[in-house]
């Protein structure tokens, strides 16, 4: 599209080729001229040429040539002036009060659920963020596409239905202005202008000649140049058509895929372009090619090029047309008119209603267009909305069947649009009363579904296809829309409309009542099972249309009557079928019931019964708005036949009640399937709850007895309650078991059941209330389990949110988790066991909850059910069932079984139901006592159930047999609930007798029988007594358990990470616990007064073989798991480029900014060397057997997971024991006296010139030539290294040895990325380069919790950490040490300007903790000799180390200042301390050493702080490396986190004085020229200058990037992303890096990039950059974080962003408002500096093996 904008150059090329167009212009604008036809000669002219090269469009250009040479002189003779100055004026003149904004797939749309008129009302982001519904309680969801933005749409919001930026006056300018409303001449022009390029766009797409133009626009001699052109079609994948086209055309595979990203796009793409044979043969080899056995071939068609230049250019003028439609409201209606005239005296449809009947016809490009312009005229004008409305209904049906046999998705179909009309309330009206639309839906949905039709006109799904149905789907979907909002004021015509409607609607149900039929298979397995989700998926899709015909019936007294009589007339048609058998008689107590035989066991059945159940809804409708006094009015008695509308619904409830009882398990997965449909929450509102109305319906209009037997025919136990003796056959028992349990389940729903407005006087609130009391009487319950769990009405509201706070407590959810309901103790009297939504499971584990709870509050353990609310008049007679004879029968013939203990004829469940029904008989003899005098009350339950059963002997009475339960020993658990009927029969009894109300209130608690109450005192003080002694008993072994617990934890000290950190401040570091704090010692590191190592006997025990071992150096290698990756955790640069190759990389500095380490972490977790061998082989050995399965871990490249925790690891660490130092006080004063710094300097030196003579004398050396300062025998200076102690070297035992060179090969091969050798030069550099990377990650980590520096590490870091920095000394031994000499001195270079070599980096350029790990590490190489294996002894070592640290520490020293001196200082303190004085002194010296450069008017204290901040991460790094090398204690204010302490402890553990300047001080002759050097440096005066810029210090810390609090901020940003490198406006799979806050287009080929000759998504080349390979990002669109490593995992973890309930909402589904959690984003933050993303990645592909199928590199 272009607009003004892109118009620049168009618009110059006008310009210059005016005179050329002027005569043209003039033509269109003569009157006496046909605009038409000369219009049509300028597109014949022109348009083949500028759509020339279909193959390879060049699409700037076309555009260009388009504006030139039709567009800008249309434009001008519409205008009558230059287009851009009159469409801005236009522009300017206000704009419309809709906004009409269109939804692309995947843009993220919102609905507020306080004010939207029904859910489909939505708005755009931009009107969502401007509204006053931001603050409501409104949805987020991701559009599918197509819809349309309702923002001004009155009709759609019962309030603000316009927001800020659509209200009136809400643009600067004045609502209309004068001159630009348009004027008559331009009108008059539209009005010629318009119909022909609306005639050209309609005759151009609905175009059928492939080879020919119609004749007007023929102009030139046709060409023999044709197009092969390929469509989209929605059955053919991606891939199959990328390889049909390869195999069909020989292209090369980017071409291929050129052509099908088009295709998906726009619908159609020209593939080969040449002579019409040519193209014909590409034509057949494409379909030969893509066709196969389950698809049919590709659509191709062969078409002119002249052709498809001009369909090509009318979809341009169709966008053209859209824009400026959306100028003006004139232009719309102009439009709108010219579409809907239709031809005088013509039977063809008007010119919108051809482009919609061709709709199915069009590619997709197209039918874009024609969608659009609908959109953006007919929908933006109220009247020709209405209109248009019209003729969409007039064609409903052609388009739907046409719809139904397409291959596009709807989203593509104009009958998409039906919801933009259906759901208009008024329109809706307007359609049913003068349309008809309800019947037309109807009729069509009964003309697209006949081939499903069996031969007794019923639905049979068999073999039906899932595609076809769901677009039948969307039919159902438009009745829904039309009845989404009842009428409030009833006409006749709208009266009389709807019935015809609804009685055409009952046309569908009488298809559906009785569908299906299954026959109970008897002997044999069913061979197939039937399909039952296409029956069981329409269920669903019309429950709430059912619901919605019910509401509508309702509103109106006279419609509800007519609609019932139509209802009955056509279930009583579905119900004359089976008369043919005669009636059989059965007698029971002397009542008598004649009925047809049926058996559902035996004969068909159907859990289909659509009219049926809507019968039921209208009747409990009648009954509620009172109408059904006037029903006989409707239908007679006679006519009624209460029996035959009870038979169906009772039949089905006697099938689940045989499935149940195993009867039907023959039959199969499907009916099982089916019953839980049935009874589910999706369905049970229009399934089961209506049939056990329908029941009620019958007990209520039948004599009781007649409807008990009738139940006991169908349950088929009329056998069970007579006294036939029944048979030993232990699987029949059971089944009867069963069958007595559920019917008498039934008998409870049918009474106690009566939460149904209109079944008893309750709201829907009540209804509701009631619901979510008895799911959390199971447990406490989430939001959105809750929301899963309640039937959603028309709306997709469930109607929680108006009740749950009055019966819930909301509890907030920790890290991780949600925020769950935990029920109100005061509605815990309104549970019912037999709650009839419960499912069996569900059913149990209320009854144990609530029995538990009862137990904790000491009370008896009876559930007696609640009151329940009084049945309406219409149901009243419904508890005449309680008190007839044939209940008394039942309920005494099961009591009579269970007293004389005949075990296997009844069940506790059954008993259980016995005295459920028994309690709710009494309650309601009570209540009716209670309200109306004794002589009133016709409901004699008491004197029924008091009456003996029959004048035997032995007769007896129910009373007597409930004291004679409770002694049967089974029943124990009743004995409470026993209790508590036997006193409601007394208190019945005492009403009977007249006692005044006033003493039986009393007497129900306090004046129960004497007796009775004696026992029961007895019964509670022993319950009481048994609970006290379980409660000790449970002590005591609580008290043991804990006692083994602890000892466990000794013994396991290493699997138990975290049991250290729970208690407390304890301290982790073992070595601690086994020093007495009598003992006084020294805790200095560093120096001669070096405290003692600590170090104990280390005996581990192997997690794999569980045998113990103690770790010495001449030992068998233990292990610990580990995983080396790289991380780029502590940089905050990161875009340098990490990806140098592994070949020419040198590891040996470590550049400030720490771009990229190598990390190592351990697990903890301890094993043999030899036994991990093993386990790792076994491994390997399993994987190759399993060639087919996916493996979490990548075993080439040594990866496994943890045998014990399941971490992945890729190597392992040996365990090195710590070598005990101990330093002999009076040699070290000795030496202190001789060995200085610059006597230490000089002998280091003479050492370094010694070795690189004689190596010189090997090879050339390209060691720079030491200055030796004349000192005599250079022999002697050579070996006086030697002189201040020494010992030999340790010796380790072979299978450490190998442990060291396979775990230093592992860090060098993941470290650099390269193939592993051994002999490698850079291993010992990669060695020391984790041990200080990861000792300044965990010193990070620490610092970022807020931990104390020391005892607060987790015991699997600390036992890594030791094992690593023992691992890092020990690894020299395995290298030659002339190696280990030369990076010695090319590390000491960077300290000592006489040891600099060319490649040796300026101080600014290093990062000085792992200048300090390699020298410390390698510096024992200095002691090597050729006979001689030696290292320096503890004194040598202590001294070497002290002067190393403070070398390096002076060095950072001055980094600090130099790369801090361009700071402005902050706020003014005249600090005048000793510390301020010493920097201020030693800066003057700066100052001179760098000409100037630095200033010297820096003040002292601002040095001093600068330097005291910047210091305190090395210092802190340091004290944590010098401990787990040396094992010298470190002092108390370590473990505790303080800010002062801590700087004054490390100080002194460091050997440093608290004053660090002192240190220039006291080496002055020694340093000074040292600095001068450092400081003479180019790069670090270019800095001092502002040229460069160094790293300051403390380096800043990584957090992930701030997020905003609301997530609908980040779904703007979203909208508003757009793609860097393409240029459509498609929606894109936006995410956000959480590392660096950069937005990419994920999973579009449009990003994907070729690292290495491999493809790799978006996500995935990010990730190696700003992640080395590891990364965070948020899907926004999705609500999910994706965790990825590397180019083949990733795994999705939840979004910190919860709702107000705590939850999180993966693909918005729920739709909820977000927030973010920051607890939760801590979490993610900690996941990524402890570098667990791996970790969990493998953790999380290890329980969901399912998203195996993800392409991660993709991604």
């Amino acid at each position: 599209m272009a607009d003004g904008a892109d118009r620049g150059p168009a618009a110059g090329a006008a310009v210059g080729r005016a005179p050329a167009q002027a005569p043209e212009r003039a033509m269109w604008c003569d009157e006496r001229f046909d605009f038409q036809a000369t219009f049509l000669q300028c597109l014949a002219k022109h348009v083949p040429n500028i759509y020339s090269a279909e193959m390879d469009p060049l699409v700037e250009k076309q555009e260009e040539m388009v504006q030139a040479a039709i567009l800008y002189p249309l434009e001008c003779y519409l205008f009558g002036e230059d287009p851009d100055v009159f469409l801005e004026k236009l522009q300017q003149s206000g704009t419309s009060q809709l906004c009409g904004k269109v939804f692309k797939g995947g843009e993220t749309t919102y609905s507020c659920r306080d004010c939207a008129v029904d859910p489909t009302c939505v708005l755009c982001i931009d009107c969502f963020q401007n509204s006053i519904h931001k603050n409501h309680r409104y949805k987020m969801h991701s559009s599918t596409g197509g819809g349309f933005c309702d923002c001004g749409d009155t009709e759609a919001w019962k309030a603000g239905p316009l927001c800020s930026k659509h209200e009136p006056g809400a643009s600067d300018s004045p609502k209309e202005n004068s001159e630009c409303q348009l004027n008559e001449e331009i009108m008059e022009h539209s009005r010629r202008v318009f119909p022909s390029v609306i005639k050209y766009i309609v005759d151009m797409l609905i175009w059928e000649e492939d080879k020919e133009l119609p004749v007007e626009l023929t102009i030139r001699e046709k060409a023999d140049s044709y197009y092969c052109v390929l469509f989209n079609d929605e059955h053919h994948s991606y891939d199959h058509v990328i390889y049909s086209l390869q195999r069909a055309l020989g292209c090369e595979l980017g071409e291929a895929q050129l052509h099908t990203t088009a295709i998906d796009k726009e619908g159609r793409r020209a593939v080969k372009a040449g002579d019409y044979a040519a193209c014909q043969e590409a034509k057949e080899e494409i379909k030969r090619h893509s066709e196969n056995v389950s698809q049919r071939p590709l659509h191709v068609e062969v078409l002119h090029a002249d052709v498809m230049a001009h369909q090509k250019f009318a979809l341009r003028l169709g966008s053209w047309l859209n824009k400026l439609m959306s100028y003006s409201s004139d232009f719309r209606q102009i439009f709108c008119q010219i579409c809907l005239k239709e031809e005088a005296g013509s039977e063809k449809p008007c010119f919108i209603s051809k482009l919609m009947l061709w709709d199915a016809r069009l590619h997709k490009g197209a039918r874009k267009v024609l969608h659009e312009l609908i959109f953006s005229s007919f929908f933006m004008e109220m009247e020709y909305k209405k209109l248009f409305a019209v003729e969409f209904v007039k064609y409903y049906k052609a388009l739907q069947k046409e719809y139904i046999s397409d291959d596009h998705d709807r989203v593509f179909s104009v009958t998409a649009l039906s919801v933009q009309m259906f759901t208009v309330p008024t329109l809706a009206r307007h359609l049913i009363e003068e349309q008809n639309v309800i019947t037309t839906i109807t009729e069509t949905l009964l003309e697209v579904l006949p081939e499903y039709l069996d031969k007794n006109d019923k639905f049979n799904f068999q073999g039906y296809s899932q595609d076809k149905l769901n677009r039948v789907h969307a039919v159902i979907y438009d009745l829904r829309y039309v009845l989404v909002s009842k009428p409030t004021v009833w006409t006749d015509r709208l009266r009389e409309r709807f019935l015809e409607g609804f009685v055409s609607f009952l046309r569908i149900l009488t298809c559906m009542q009785g569908m299906e039929e299954i026959k109970r298979q008897i002997g044999q397995h069913i061979e197939v099972d039937p399909d039952w989700e296409a029956a069981i998926g329409i269920q669903m899709q019309l429950k709430n249309i059912l619901l919605m015909f019910q509401e509508w019936c309702a509103c109106d007294e006279e419609l509800l009557l007519r609609s019932y009589r139509e209802c009955h007339k056509a279930v009583m048609r579905c119900s004359t079928n089976g008369r043919s058998r005669e009636k059989t008689v059965f007698h029971l107590c002397g009542h008598t019931l004649e009925s047809r035989p049926y058996r559902v066991s035996a004969d068909p059945v159907s859990i289909h019964l659509p009219l049926s159940r809507t019968l039921a809804g209208l009747h409990v409708r009648l009954s509620k708005t009172g109408a059904i006094s006037r029903l006989h009015e409707f239908i007679s008695p006679e006519e009624f036949q209460v029996e035959l509308l009870v038979e169906y619904p009772l039949r089905c409830l006697v099938l689940v009640a045989q499935v149940a009882a195993e009867m039907w398990r023959r039959n199969g997965l499907s009916l099982i399937s089916q019953v839980f449909y049935y009874q589910d929450v999706k369905c049970r509102e229009e399934m089961y709850d209506k049939d056990i109305i329908m029941l009620q319906i019958g007990a209520s209009l039948m004599d009781p007895n007649q409807f008990l037997l009738l139940i006991l025919q169908r349950y088929e136990l009329a056998d069970a309650f007579k006294k036939i003796k029944p048979t030993k056959d232990q699987d029949l028992i059971k089944q009867y078991n069963v069958l007595i349990e559920e019917m008498l389940q039934i008998l409870i729903y049918v009474v106690g059941e009566r939460y149904v407005p209109g079944i008893s006087n309750v709201t829907k609130e009540d209804v509701i209330m009631r619901e979510i009391i008895h799911l959390l009487c199971i447990e406490p319950m989430a939001h959105s389990a809750i929301t899963k769990s309640l039937p959603e009405n028309e709306n997709n509201e469930t109607g929680l949110e108006n009740v749950i706070d009055k019966v819930a407590t909301f509890k907030k959810p920790g890290v991780s988790g949600h925020g769950v309901y935990e029920l109100k103790d005061e509605c815990l009297k309104e549970f019912n066991m037999f709650f009839y939504h419960y499912t069996k499971t569900q059913h149990s584990k209320a009854e144990h909850t609530q029995k538990k709870r009862r137990k904790q509050e000491n009370r008896d353990e009876a559930l007696p059910p609640p009151p329940p609310p009084d049945f309406s008049p219409a149901f009243s007679s419904v508890v005449r069932l309680l008190n007839c004879d044939v209940m008394m029968h039942i309920l005494r013939t099961l009591l009579q079984r269970a007293v004389e203990l005949e075990t296997h004829l009844w069940t506790e469940a059954m008993i259980q139901m016995v005295l459920h029904l028994l309690s709710l008989g009494l309650l309601e003899e009570k209540q009716q006592l209670q309200k109306s005098p004794e002589e009133e009350v016709t409901f004699d339950f008491y004197h029924k159930a008091t009456r003996m059963g029959s004048s035997a002997m032995n007769a007896v009475n129910v009373l007597m047999l409930l004291e004679k339960l409770k002694r049967v020993p089974q029943l124990e658990a009743q004995k409470d609930t026993v209790n508590w009927i036997l006193q409601m029969f007394d208190m019945v009894k005492r009403l009977r007798e007249k006692s005044s109300l006033a003493t039986v209130g009393a007497a129900s608690g306090s004046e129960a029988t004497k007796g009775d109450e004696s026992t029961q005192d007895k019964e509670k003080a022993e319950r009481k007594r048994k609970a006290e002694a379980a409660r000790l008993h449970r002590q005591k072994i609580m008290a043991q358990m804990s006692a083994l617990q602890r000892n466990f934890i000794e013994t396991h000290k290493l699997l138990y990470e975290n049991t250290m950190e729970a208690q407390g401040k304890d301290d982790a570091i073992m070595e601690e616990e086994s020093i007495s704090s009598a003992i006084d010692y020294s805790k200095i590191a560093l120096g001669p007064k070096r405290g003692p190592s600590v170090t104990e006997k280390e005996v581990l025990t192997c997690i794999l073989c569980q045998e113990e071992q103690e770790v010495k150096l001449e030992s068998a290698a233990m292990v610990l798991s580990a995983c080396v990756q790289k991380s780029t955790a502590l940089t905050q640069n990161r875009s340098r480029i990490l990806e140098l190759s592994g070949d020419t990389l040198d590891p040996l500095f470590m550049h400030p900014d720490l771009p990229c380490g190598t990390h190592t972490g351990s697990c903890g977790h301890v094993m043999h060397a030899a036994c991990w061998q093993k386990y790792f082989e076994a491994m390997q050995l399993n994987f190759r057997q399993r060639l087919h399965v996916e493996q979490i871990f990548d075993l080439e490249n040594g990866e496994y997971l943890c045998p014990l925790c399941k971490s992945l690891c890729n190597t392992v660490i040996p365990i090195v024991p710590l070598q005990a130092q101990k330093i002999n006080s009076e040699d070290a004063e000795a030496v202190a006296q001789i060995l200085s710094l610059a006597r230490w300097l000089e002998i280091v030196t003479a050492r370094i010139s010694g070795y690189s003579v004689k190596n010189a004398k090997g090879e050339k050396q390209n060691l720079p030539p030491f200055t030796n300062k004349g000192t005599g025998n250079s022999a002697l200076e050579f070996h006086s290294i030697l002189s201040f102690g020494v010992q030999s070297s340790a010796k380790y035992s072979s299978s450490i040895k190998e442990m060291l060179i396979l775990f230093a090969t592992t860090i060098y091969r993941v470290g650099l990325k390269v193939a592993p050798n051994e002999a490698d030069s850079r291993i010992p550099m990669m060695t020391w380069s984790t041990c200080a990377f990861t000792i300044q990650c965990i010193e990070n980590l620490l610092e970022t919790e807020g931990k104390p520096l020391f005892g607060s590490l987790q015991n699997r870091q600390h036992s890594g950490l030791k094992a690593l920095v023992q691992f890092a000394a020990a690894q020299r031994t395995t290298s030659p040490q002339v190696l280990i000499q030369k990076h010695l001195i090319r590390l000491l270079g960077v300290l000592l300007p006489n040891f600099k070599g060319e490649d040796t980096p300026s101080l600014l350029e290093v990062d000085m903790f792992h200048i300090l790990v390699g020298a410390v590490l390698s510096f024992p190489s200095l002691y090597w000799e050729d006979a001689v294996d030696l290292q320096p002894s503890s004194v040598s070592s202590a001294y070497n180390h002290l002067y190393l640290f403070h070398l390096t520490t002076l060095a950072h020293i001055m980094q600090i200042i130099l790369s801090s001196a361009t700071e402005s200082p902050a706020a003014h303190s005249s600090d005048n301390s000793e510390e301020a004085q010493t920097a201020q002194s030693f800066c003057r010296e700066v100052c001179q050493y760098t000409s100037g450069c630095f200033s010297q008017d820096i003040p002292g204290w601002l040095v001093w702080d600068c330097v005291r901040k910047g210091i305190m991460p090395y210092l802190r790094c340091a004290a944590l490396f010098f401990h787990y090398l040396l094992g010298v204690s470190p002092p108390e204010e370590l473990l505790q986190v303080s800010e002062e302490g801590q700087f004054k402890a490390l100080c002194s553990y460091l050997s440093l004085p608290t004053n660090l300047f002192l240190l220039f001080r006291e080496y002055q002759d020694t340093v000074n020229p040292l600095l001068q050097r450092w400081c003479a440096d180019p790069v670090v005066l270019s800095c001092l200058k502002g040229k460069s810029i160094a790293i300051r210090y403390p380096r800043k810390r990584n957090h992930l990037i701030e997020l905003p609090e609301d997530y609908s901020c980040l779904l703007n940003q979203a909208s508003q992303f757009r793609c860097p490198r393409s240029s459509d406006d498609e929606q894109k799979h936006p995410v956000l890096c959480l590392f660096c806050g950069t937005m990419l287009c994920s999973q579009n080929t449009c990003c994907q990039e070729l690292v290495n000759g491999e493809e790799l998504g978006a996500c995935t080349s990010h990730a190696l950059q700003c992640g080395a390979g590891v990364c965070m990002f948020l899907k926004i669109r999705e609500c999910r974080v994706v965790l990825i490593e590397g180019k083949t995992r990733g795994c999705l973890y939840p979004a910190p962003y919860l709702d107000e309930y705590g939850e999180t909402d993966p693909d918005l589904k729920r739709g909820n408002p977000l927030h973010l959690c920051r607890e939760r984003y801590r979490k993610l933050h900690l996941l990524w500096q402890q570098h667990c993303i791996i970790e969990e990645i493998a953790r999380n592909q290890e329980t969901n093996q399912i998203i195996f199928g993800f392409n991660w590199q993709l991604l």
